[in-house]
């Protein structure tokens, strides 16, 4: 009978050789290790080309099929160089072997106890882009050398759309739920606030960010109407992102479960749930659209993908019963 000792070091070892036979063949698959330089060279162009073709796609709208009053409000988007290093960067760090096997390995034996969000600020993966700075510069309509007072970002993550926004702003501060993604923020020195202080800070926000919030929040009319609250009157503007298809789903510890508030958006196409979004969501709470696009909610991968990618609608929004039209 083999001591216990042994059966560790062997199931470990088996453990190692199971993924990395499977990354082996994830990479035999994309053609990386093709023996033909030609042949290889003309796989890579052709992926090449078939990814360019996909993310095109990521940015697409018709917007004769928007709502009359969002159609002159929608802003096309493209793929830019911020876009383009963050793919790049996700793509090599998915090529990264013994760091994707702990970080696999992490999430199997934590995945049931502790939240995905929670998972990934312990390792320090999964980080996000919403929006380039030339993409939130062309939202909000402000140049270079814009600045304001005060930007809160709720539901922050480990800060790095934050820091896209932050440099417009005096004082920046967040919120997170997330014990691992708040010391991400503190290190860079964000000021944290609750989640259920930020509204009763004693004083307002130039702009607040709401990204990928909506849907995984219990209450989200009370959030946008605590948002609202928030602002500075007139000038303050809601940056606010969201998945469509809408289906909002709230995670509690390694589970996930219904919000105790569910906002129903309808529509089957982008352009549809975005204008039942405008016209029955923003309105019912106070707020009007004032710019509006299509952008890839991206995440960085793992060792089966080199990134993960979600429609994103960005809204501009301010107060509806204010009638100055200024940039923030």
């Amino acid at each position: 009978m083999c001591p216990p000792q042994l059966r560790t070091v062997v199931f470990v070892a088996w453990l190692l050789c199971y993924f990395a036979c499977l990354l082996s063949v994830r990479r035999m698959w994309s053609g990386k290790y093709a023996r033909s330089p030609l042949v290889r060279s003309l796989f890579e162009n052709m992926v090449t080309e078939e990814e360019e073709e996909d993310r095109l796609e990521w940015y697409q709208c018709c917007p004769d099929l928007l709502g009359e009053s969002l159609r002159d409000l929608f802003i096309q988007s493209r793929l830019d160089s911020d876009t383009r290093a963050f793919l790049q960067h996700s793509k090599e760090k998915s090529g990264w072997l013994f760091t994707q096997l702990y970080h696999s390995l992490v999430s199997t034996v934590l995945g049931p106890l502790v939240s995905r969000t929670s998972i990934n600020g312990f390792l320090g993966r999964g980080a996000m882009f919403v929006f380039s700075t030339d993409q939130f510069r062309q939202l909000l309509r402000i140049g270079p050398d814009w600045r304001a007072e005060r930007l809160l970002d709720l539901g922050a993550g480990d800060g790095g759309v934050t820091e896209v926004m932050g440099v417009h702003f005096k004082q920046v501060y967040a919120t997170e739920v997330s014990v691992p993604m708040r010391w991400h923020l503190q290190r860079k020195n964000y000021s944290l606030l609750g989640t259920d202080e930020w509204q009763h800070a004693g004083f307002q926000y130039n702009v607040i960010s709401c990204l990928n919030l909506l849907d995984r929040c219990d209450d989200p009319l009370q959030l946008l109407q605590d948002i609202r609250r928030s602002l500075v009157p007139k000038t303050g503007r809601l940056v606010l992102a969201a998945v469509l298809p809408f289906q909002p789903w709230v995670e509690i510890g390694g589970k996930w479960v219904r919000p105790k508030t569910h906002l129903r958006v309808a529509g089957k196409t982008w352009e549809e749930q975005v204008t039942n979004m405008s016209s029955d969501v923003f309105q019912q709470v106070g707020f009007q659209v004032e710019a509006v696009t299509r952008l890839p909610y991206l995440c960085e991968g793992d060792m089966y993908n080199d990134y993960y990618v979600l429609d994103d609608a960005v809204f501009v929004l301010k107060a509806s019963d204010e009638g100055d039209d200024s940039a923030p």
